[in-house]
């Protein structure tokens, strides 16, 4: 392709609303134009990257019996009602109206359709197992869309949904989907963990994100140097204390605490450690109310707390809401002398004579326990892990990192099926609920992270299995008749077996040099004043160094190189 006919609106000046590394790049390299926030028209390098991952990821589902298909973008209401999600997935889900009045989404995943689409052609297990796919846009409505593609309300993905008759048949897949997702990720020139997280507003029983290692990651991953464990902090399992035995302990008593409303402020009032502390929150789970102890230097975890209790509808009761309850301010909030169901974490367990908020504004408790002063309903892992401690599987200490979620997979269960009845008779002629996994990547935010991970100073640097193209020709001097026809004759020949931009454009050379250095294509060769002698220069992109060769040399460098 002649740069000349191509639409690369590179930018020589960084641009000032771009908030991460790969969004600057990705418009000083002329690849993306902002529509409105979070939307983006990908320009011709991107679209070639894109196609490149989506070749990958197509290679990889057909390796594993994936079969393509494309469903619509436009979701009716009613689908959605009968999985219960319409109200519960939020304000995310892009909603509109037809001239008839009648409710539609823009879908950003697919469970409803693809279990509608099923529930109307299975009828036998033995149909299954049956594994779909799609490559298409989807729709989000961020609240802060950010980071260029990484965060976007219009973003390309791979859905797919397998569908089976047996748990046996649905951990095959699971696993299968793993190694593809692997490999995928692998090819493409990601360093990525693959990390235990919560299954979110999918739901699902079992799941794994796929996190690319990089600073600008918008999750924390914790792992471990002596084992592969690794999960996302929401998910990171707490060490739980050994029980120890407490004695009585000293007498509760109460004093007065002006001015202390969190926990470091009570520490420093009574001269003790912030671990020392503990905090107490009061949380609506399902319209009931529940006070939760955390220890001070803590924080709660409210993925861990809505797998304890078994639902999605948890959130921190408001200011209004504890004064009705407890006539209190949030500050001096503590389990003596309340109604309310009282849950402890477990490293609260193990303390004894610890301070708590005494349901009066401006006052504490000091030497509470549990068990003695108040009852406990239960003990649990309610809060983040942090560094330092202790993993669940006992490697080592845990380490934290940043990590950007590329692909994710899911055991759904019957979580669809049963709420939209799609099922089969099994063996025995009995109608039971399929059972599910649904598997996605993220295209459009692969494309990103693969940036953040290839890069330096002055622009990308493709992995070649993603490269919009091979080799750059560029000619130093476009007045210089001997060089250009040389270029074109380079441009030809190597055209056969690579694919090549040929700058082509009358610009001074240090212009298409650091275009050049932007696109990041894996070879450059410049035709330039050592044309006349037979030679051009050669250089990778990853690499510092330039040479001269012959020009009838430059096809066996690259076969040998590339």
């Amino acid at each position: 392709m002649r740069q000349s006919r191509m639409f690369i609106p590179t930018m020589r000046e960084t641009p000032q609303d771009a908030d991460s590394l790969s969004h600057r790049l990705m418009l000083k390299a002329g690849m993306i134009k902002q529509m409105a926030s979070g939307i983006y028209t990908y320009l011709p390098i991107t679209k070639l990257v894109l196609n490149n991952i989506e070749q990958i990821v197509r290679e990889e589902m057909n390796a594993i019996d994936g079969v393509e298909i494309h469903m619509p973008v436009l979701h009716p209401k009613e689908l959605w009602q009968e999985s219960g999600r319409w109200e519960a997935y939020g304000s995310e889900l892009m909603r509109m109206k037809d001239r008839h009045e009648r409710d539609f989404a823009l879908g950003p995943t697919h469970e409803e359709i693809v279990t509608a689409l099923l529930r109307d052609e299975l009828k036998s297990y033995k149909k299954l197992p049956l594994t779909l796919f799609q490559i298409q846009t989807k729709f989000r409505d961020e609240l802060r869309p950010r980071y260029g593609l990484l965060r976007g309300r219009e973003f390309i993905m791979k859905d797919a949904y397998s569908f089976h008759s047996n748990e046996a048949s649905l951990d095959e897949t699971y696993h299968d989907m793993y190694s593809a997702y692997s490999k995928i990720f692998s090819r493409v020139g990601l360093n990525y963990r693959a990390v235990e997280a919560d299954s979110g507003a999918i739901g699902g029983s079992h799941t794994h994100e796929f996190m690319a290692l990089a600073d600008i990651g918008e999750d924390t991953i914790a792992y471990t140097d002596g084992s592969n464990y690794a999960a996302n902090i929401e998910k990171a399992g707490c060490p739980v204390p050994e029980v120890e035995e407490l004695n009585s302990g000293r007498e509760v008593e109460k004093v007065a605490t002006p001015d202390v409303s969190t926990c470091s402020s009570l520490a420093e009032f009574l001269d003790i450690t912030l671990e020392e502390t503990t905090k107490t929150m009061i949380m609506r789970v399902d319209n009931d109310y529940v006070m939760i102890l955390l220890r001070g230097d803590h924080e709660l975890n409210d993925v861990k707390l809505k797998s304890h209790f078994g639902t999605d509808d948890i959130d921190f009761a408001t200011d209004e809401e504890i004064q009705n309850l407890l006539s209190a301010s949030p500050g001096s909030l503590g389990p003596v002398g309340t109604d309310l169901p009282v849950y402890l974490d477990h490293q609260v367990r193990n303390m004894q004579d610890y301070p708590t908020g005494a349901n009066e504004s401006g006052y504490h408790f000091i030497n509470v326990n549990h068990g003695r002063d108040f009852e406990v309903e239960a003990f649990g892992d309610f809060r983040f892990i942090t560094e330092g401690e202790m993993a669940q599987d006992g490697s080592g200490p845990v380490k934290f990192m940043r990590g950007i979620e590329v692909g994710q997979v899911f055991k759904l269960g019957t979580k669809y099926s049963e709420a939209m009845n799609l099922n089969v008779l099994d063996e025995n002629g009995r109608s039971v609920p399929v059972l599910m996994g649904c598997y996605g990547v993220g295209i459009s935010r692969t494309l990103s992270a693969i940036i953040e991970s290839h890069h330096d100073d002055r622009g990308i640097i493709w992995p070649k299995a993603v490269t919009p193209f091979d080799v750059h020709i560029i000619t130093a001097n476009p007045k210089d008749k001997e060089a250009a026809e040389i270029a074109e004759t380079l441009y030809e020949d190597l055209g056969k077996h690579y694919r090549v931009l040929y700058d082509d454009r009358k610009e001074r050379a240090g212009v298409k040099f650091a275009d050049s250095d932007l696109i990041g294509l894996p070879y450059r060769i410049v035709v330039g004043r050592a044309a006349k002698e037979g030679k051009v220069e050669v250089k990778a992109r990853d690499s510092e160094e330039s040479m001269e060769l012959p020009i009838d040399d430059v096809k066996q460098y690259l076969e040998v190189n590339y």
